[in-house]
This record gives C-alpha cells, sequence and structure tokens, in this order.
C-alpha cells in the first residue's frame, strides 16, 4: 500500500506533465495592502526601479464609508468603485500609470459575499446608497462600471440560507452558509451561483479587464464552488490572466482542509488558475520552530507540503495573519520572516508576493516594508536569477544553501551560531570571478575545487556573480 506522499507525488508528476514543461516566470508582487489608488500611484516610478513586475491593490467595488480595512472585503455594490481608498477614477488613473511603467496589476475580488449591515438586508447597494447615487448624479455616473444605479441589483433570491458555518471541514457547509463571527453575528451574506448572479460578476470582471487588470486575487475562494469560479472567470472573460485563489489552509497533503478544497480546485481548473501556497507557508512556520529543522525546506513540494511552482504565489504572510486573530498563530518573528523573504525570493519557484502595510498594524512592523534595505537585496537578487536552475548545495537543521546556476547564491541559517559548508565547486561555479554579497557588500571568490561557505549566526546571504 502506497504511503499519502508517495500516492500524491506520483498524481502530481502526471498532472505535471500533462501540463507542459514551459518555463513560468517568477514575478515579484507587491501587495500594497489597504493602499490608496493615489498612493500607488504616485508611487508607480519607485515601484518599478524597486524590481516589481505587478501590484495587488485594494479590492475595487463599493463598501461602506467605515475605512476599517476589512470594510473592503464587504461589498456593497460590483456595479461603481467607491471606498475610502478611491473610486473608479483613481483606479482606472492607477492602473494606467502603472502600465505606462510595465508593472502589471492584480485585482482583489470579492465573489463569495456581500456586506454584513442593515441588520440583515438582502437588497444591495440597499436605499442608503440608491438615495445617494441620485443625489451625487454626477459623480457617481462617473465611477459607474456597469448597470442601472436607479436600482438595487441583488435580492434576497440570489443568497443562500442565513446559516452560520460550524464545520470548516464540511464542504456543503463552508460553501453554502455563512461567515461569521460569533455572538449572535448574522455574517456575511453568502451569494448563490445562480445566473443573475452570474451575469453581474461576470460584467464586473469585463470591466475591470477593460480598464487594464491583468491578475486576480480571489478572496475566500475556499468558499465557493469550482462550478462558479468557472462560470464567472471563464476562458472566454480571463484569457491567460493569472488567478491566485486564497484557500487558507493548516498544511498539504494528507491534512482535511488540502484533501476536500484546495486539491479539486488545482485538479479541476485551468492552469492559469493558482493559489496561495499556504501548504508551503505552514511549511516554512513549522521549520522555523524550536526544535524543527530547516530539512523541510530543502524539497517541500516533493512531499505535498507545498504548491506545484507555475501556480504558486508564495508569502510568509498574508494580511489576514496580523489583522485576524485567528491567524496570528501563523506570525513568524521578524528575523525569521526576513529569512523566510530569502528562502522564497532566492529559490526557483513561485511567484513571491512581498507584503506591505499602510495601515501600520504591529505599530508600523511591516509600514513601507516592500522597500527596506534588506528587501532590495533579496529582490535584485531575484530578478538576476530569473530563468536560472536551482541546486541545493547543503543543508541542516540550522541553514540551507543552494545555487541559481553559476550565478548566484543563496542560503539561510536559523539557528544562534554560524553555519559553515564545505561545497565541492566543481562544474558549479564560475572560477576566478568575484561574487557579490548583497546583504553585507562583501565578495567571496572560489579559486579550487572546494570552498567553505559561511552563515553568520540569524542571517541570510545572496551572492551575485560579478
Amino acid at each position: 500500500m502506497k504511503t499519502p506522499w508517495i500516492k500524491y507525488s506520483i498524481w502530481m508528476l502526471v498532472f505535471w506533465m500533462a501540463s507542459g514543461s514551459a518555463v513560468v516566470k517568477a514575478d515579484v508582487v507587491l501587495h500594497a495592502f489597504d493602499w490608496p489608488y493615489t498612493r500607488v500611484a504616485a508611487q508607480a516610478d519607485e515601484i518599478a526601479n524597486l524590481g516589481y513586475k505587478a501590484v495587488l491593490v485594494v479590492p475595487p467595488l463599493k463598501s461602506g464609508s467605515d475605512c476599517a480595512w476589512y470594510f473592503r472585503y464587504q461589498p456593497q455594490d460590483y456595479r461603481v468603485i467607491d471606498h475610502c481608498r478611491g473610486n473608479t477614477e483613481t483606479f482606472k488613473t492607477m492602473v494606467a500609470v502603472l502600465r505606462n511603467k510595465n508593472v502589471k496589476v492584480y485585482a482583489d475580488l470579492v465573489l463569495n459575499h456581500m456586506a454584513n449591515e442593515r441588520d440583515g438586508a438582502l437588497d444591495f447597494p440597499g436605499p442608503f446608497a440608491l438615495k445617494d447615487y441620485r443625489q451625487r448624479r454626477a459623480y457617481s455616473s462617473r465611477q459607474r462600471l456597469f448597470g442601472d444605479l436607479t436600482k438595487n441589483f441583488l435580492s434576497a433570491n440570489d443568497f443562500h440560507e442565513a446559516r452560520c458555518i460550524t464545520d470548516y471541514n464540511d464542504v456543503y457547509q463552508v460553501q453554502n452558509w455563512r461567515l461569521c463571527g460569533g455572538a449572535g453575528d448574522r455574517g456575511l451574506p453568502d451569494l448563490k451561483a445562480n445566473a443573475w448572479v452570474i451575469k453581474q460578476q461576470r460584467l464586473y470582471v469585463g470591466m475591470l479587464n477593460a480598464y487594464g487588470v491583468e491578475g486576480y486575487r480571489v478572496d475566500a475562494a475556499k468558499h465557493m464552488t469550482n462550478e462558479h469560479l468557472r462560470a464567472v472567470l471563464s476562458p472566454d472573460l480571463i484569457g491567460n490572466r493569472r488567478i491566485y485563489a486564497e484557500f487558507i489552509t493548516g498544511g498539504g497533503a494528507g491534512t482535511l482542509e488540502y484533501d476536500r478544497f484546495l486539491a479539486p480546485y488545482l485538479r479541476d481548473m485551468p492552469s492559469n488558475f493558482g493559489a496561495y501556497d499556504f501548504p508551503l507557508l505552514n511549511t516554512i512556520k513549522r521549520a522555523f520552530g524550536f526544535g524543527q529543522s530547516l530539512n523541510q525546506l530543502v524539497d517541500p513540494g516533493a512531499y505535498g507540503q507545498a504548491l506545484y511552482a507555475p501556480r504558486a504565489l508564495t508569502m510568509p504572510i498574508t494580511h489576514d495573519i496580523p489583522n485576524n486573530s485567528g491567524f496570528r498563530y501563523l506570525l513568524l518573528d521578524p528575523t525569521d520572516e526576513k529569512l523566510a523573504y530569502a528562502y522564497l525570493l532566492g529559490r526557483d519557484g513561485g511567484e513571491p508576493m512581498v507584503y506591505s502595510d499602510y495601515t501600520a498594524g504591529d505599530n508600523g512592523r511591516w509600514f513601507d516594508a516592500h522597500k527596506s534595505v534588506d528587501m532590495q537585496a533579496m529582490l535584485r537578487f531575484h530578478n538576476a536569477m530569473q530563468g536560472t536552475s536551482q541546486e541545493v548545495l547543503a543543508h541542516n537543521d540550522c541553514a540551507i544553501l543552494w545555487r541559481r546556476g553559476q550565478n548566484g547564491i543563496a542560503g539561510i541559517n536559523k539557528c544562534g551560531s554560524e553555519v559553515l559548508f564545505d561545497v565541492d565547486t566543481n562544474n558549479r561555479f564560475f572560477w576566478f570571478r568575484n561574487y557579490r554579497e548583497l546583504f553585507s557588500n562583501g565578495t567571496l571568490r572560489i579559486e579550487s575545487g572546494r570552498y567553505g561557505f559561511r552563515l553568520p549566526a540569524r542571517s541570510a546571504r545572496m551572492w551575485v556573480v560579478e
């Protein structure tokens, strides 16, 4: 009898062969979390110069006037973009400015539910919004994407029954009942995948496409059926745009969440439909844990603990982790987070995402984190190594060292003392040429068949050939 991870590896090998062997360019995505659209546009030059190739931006929709971040994930209307971080006009300007710098815009899509408001009302956008549209007719007309703003566009017939999810491993509950906050909370009204809802969502996505959006994050995708996703994000509408669906799981192959939700999505959806690599994020969290080993990061995909690289959006943190108490257990120590970024930006595999928080959560820990000196070094390494192969050279419980072709070398050391790896250099590196270390600006030079690579305590190193 085959063990689960062997069965997983065989299944994935067949899948990968069927998917072809085309190399996917792993561009770095900046998650401009809760940034105003005007701020993203104003920093377009800097974002491009830092080496980012895409920006994930605030959900483009109408939400309530409250400026707390989570209200942007509670839609009132798809037919206009209007919230405290921007509107249709500033969104269109931002997309145009970024495209002029060859930076893609990825939009955050909220298709599973509508806003929890007005004592559980199911008419959207509701009487207050319609009154505002009438009173500010000229402004509302400029923000309109589609549809008749004198009428509601959703009614009670467009929602599932008002029941809260109690078992997050029950597929029917998760995909048909509501996300609720407890203590009598009515929860987020859960949309049906009926013909009317699908039509509205397709009109919405079509307009975002027309404005120049080149990829999408699908919020709460675990709570939607594959049929719903396919109906809205069909090939004729999406083309080859990247789709990254959010399936929060506690691990990879062998966990109930993965096997019941994420695995069927990866199996059944087209190859341009990727997902957040929560299996790898959980592997990273374990590997950096006390008493755990970095050996887990040598090839986690071989054991189903990382997604197939061309379909993976990789990250050590998402916006939910610091901002939702139920996910804070996934937070890494700041130094470990830097080492995790070095691992993700240094390796060959996945499209890495960098989190930068405008709202200055946790005393500003992630405010403008996308342009820290260390992050700039990692971005330079990642972009310089595009298209080069990877070989792990050495590893132990504390550290891992790998090369990217002959052009680059990277390593991380999580432990409190230096690690020295003695490596065979034959046919692996350029001899008699300097390699520049991007964090310290030091150099090394290989002149014989063996070399001792030093990884200082609690540090990362990234060398690039000069």
